[in-house]
C-alpha cells in the first residue's frame, strides 16, 4: 500500500512540474487525499479479513478442543492430541499440554493454565515464537483450553468417586449377603447337628438311632465345611487371589473324585467319557472344586432323579495322539424344573439364588459363582443352557495344549515321588 502511493505521489509531482495551472494543483491534492483515504480503507479492510479468519480458526480449534478434551476415554491421550491439534491450528512446529507446572527455557516458553486460583498445568510452545502469535495464544486461545481443561478434570473426577460408590455399594452389597449367608445357611446345619448331638446324648437310643444320627451329624457337617470353603473361596476370587498351580490333570479322574465326594456310591450321577481323553494343564484342586458346585447344583434340582455327565474332546486339529489347541467339553444335565429366562444372565452371579419355586432349597447362591470363577481363573468357560420345565445343561470347556498325551501322562509320572515297595 505505501508503494503504491509514493507511485502515486509521483505522478502527482511530474504532473504540477510540467503544468503550472494552480487549479491543476488542487484537482492532484484531492487525488492524493482520495488515494490515501482508499489505502486506509484497505488496509483496515485488509485487517478485519485476517482477523475474522484468525477467529473462525480459533472457534474451530475450540470445537476440536472440545471434542478431543470431553470424550470419554484416556484423558492423557486426549490432552497429547490437543496440543499437536493446537499447533497445526496456530502454524507452530509443536505445542504440548502438560498437567504440571513446567518452567521455560532456551527452547520453549512456558505458558500457565490456571482456572481461578486453581493451576491446571501448562502449555509449552517454541521458544522462536513471535510476539503476536504469542500475544493471540495469550488473549484468545489459552482460556477457551483452560475452561475445557477444567471441565474435562472435573468429569474426569466425578466419575473417579462415581467408579468409587459403585465399589462401596457394591462392598456392602457383599458384606449383606455374607451375612445372610452366615445367619441363615450356617444356622441350619449347626443346629442338625446340635439336635443330633443332644439325641445321642439320650439314654436308651438303639443302635439304629445311633447310626442314623451319627448319618445326620456327618452330613451336616460336611454341609456346613462346603458352604465355609464357598465363602473363603469366593472371598478369594473377588480378590483375585486365587492363583492356580497349573499341572497335568486327567479331567476324568478329578470328575470322579468330585462324583465321589457328593455321593460315594456314586448312584445319582450317570457318567459317561469319551475314550482316549486327552490330559490337560490346569489347577486340579480349583478344578474339583468346580465341578463338586455344579454337581450339587444339579443334584438339588433333579428331584431324584440321575443327572448326566458327558465328557468328550474337540479337536481344532490333528489326531488322537496329537491334540493341537482343542479343548475337553464337560456337560452337566440335570432334569430338574429349568431356568427362567430373567435367571440365566444373573446364575453366575455371587449370592443369585435365582427365582424360588415350591418347596425349592436354594442353597448359598455361591457355588455356580464359585465354578465359572475357577474355570475361568483356568483359562475355561462356563456356560449354562436351559429351557423352563426341560431342565439345565451346564457346560465347561477346558483348553488342550499342544501337548501330546504320551507327554502329559509322563510328566505325571515325573512329578509323582517313587513308592518304596511293601514289606514282605
Amino acid at each position: 500500500m505505501a508503494a503504491a502511493l509514493i507511485v502515486v505521489a509521483t505522478i502527482c509531482a511530474v504532473i504540477v512540474w510540467t503544468v503550472p495551472d494552480p487549479a491543476s494543483w488542487i484537482a492532484i491534492g484531492g487525488v492524493l487525499v482520495l488515494a490515501a483515504v482508499a489505502g486506509a480503507i484497505f488496509g483496515l479492510t485488509r485487517t478485519r479479513m485476517r482477523e475474522v479468519t484468525e477467529r473462525r480458526v480459533e472457534a474451530d480449534l475450540a470445537i476440536e478442543m472440545a471434542r478431543l478434551l470431553l470424550r470419554d476415554g484416556d484423558l492423557g491421550q486426549s490432552i497429547t492430541t490437543a496440543g499437536a491439534r493446537l499447533a497445526r491450528a496456530l502454524g507452530l512446529s509443536w505445542a504440548t499440554i502438560r498437567l504440571e507446572v513446567l518452567a521455560g527455557d532456551e527452547r520453549r516458553l512456558a505458558l500457565p493454565m490456571v482456572e481461578g486460583d486453581r493451576r491446571l498445568g501448562t502449555l509449552l510452545i517454541p521458544a522462536g515464537t513471535s510476539g503476536a502469535t504469542k500475544h493471540r495464544i495469550e488473549e484468545r486461545v489459552l482460556p477457551a483450553v483452560e475452561a475445557l481443561l477444567n471441565a474435562a478434570l472435573e468429569r474426569e473426577a466425578l466419575e473417579g468417586e462415581v467408579v468409587e460408590t459403585a465399589a462401596l455399594r457394591r462392598a456392602d452389597a457383599v458384606k449383606t449377603a455374607v451375612l445372610r449367608a452366615v445367619s441363615h445357611d450356617l444356622r441350619s446345619p449347626l443346629t442338625a447337628i446340635s439336635t443330633a448331638g443332644e439325641a445321642l446324648a439320650l439314654e436308651g437310643l438303639s443302635a439304629q438311632g445311633h447310626r442314623e444320627l451319627a448319618a445326620v451329624i456327618l452330613e451336616e457337617t460336611r454341609r456346613l465345611t462346603r458352604l465355609v470353603e464357598n465363602v473363603l473361596d469366593v472371598s478369594r476370587l473377588e480378590a483375585g487371589a486365587a492363583v492356580p498351580r497349573v499341572e497335568w490333570t486327567s479331567v476324568e479322574e478329578v470328575l470322579r473324585v468330585a462324583i465321589a465326594e457328593l455321593s460315594p456310591d456314586g448312584d445319582e450321577f450317570s457318567i459317561s467319557v469319551e475314550p482316549e481323553l486327552p490330559l490337560v494343564r490346569l489347577d486340579s484342586a480349583q478344578l474339583e472344586r468346580a465341578f463338586v458346585n455344579v454337581l450339587e447344583n444339579a443334584r438339588r434340582h433333579s428331584a431324584g432323579k440321575t443327572v448326566s455327565v458327558r465328557v468328550r474332546c474337540v479337536a481344532a486339529g490333528g489326531d488322537a495322539d496329537q491334540v493341537d489347541a482343542g479343548r475337553v467339553v464337560v456337560r452337566v444335565v440335570d432334569r430338574g424344573p429349568g431356568i427362567a429366562p430373567a435367571d440365566l444372565q444373573r446364575i453366575f452371579e455371587p449370592f443369585y439364588r435365582g427365582s424360588p419355586t415350591t418347596g425349592e432349597h436354594r442353597g448359598s447362591g455361591l457355588g455356580l459363582a464359585i465354578a465359572r470363577g475357577f474355570t475361568e481363573a483356568n483359562g475355561g468357560t462356563l456356560e449354562v443352557e436351559s429351557l423352563p420345565g426341560q431342565g439345565a445343561t451346564f457346560i465347561f470347556e477346558l483348553p488342550c495344549e499342544a501337548a501330546s498325551r504320551a507327554e502329559g501322562e509322563a510328566k505325571i509320572r515325573t512329578d509323582v515321588p517313587a513308592q518304596e515297595p511293601l514289606a514282605q
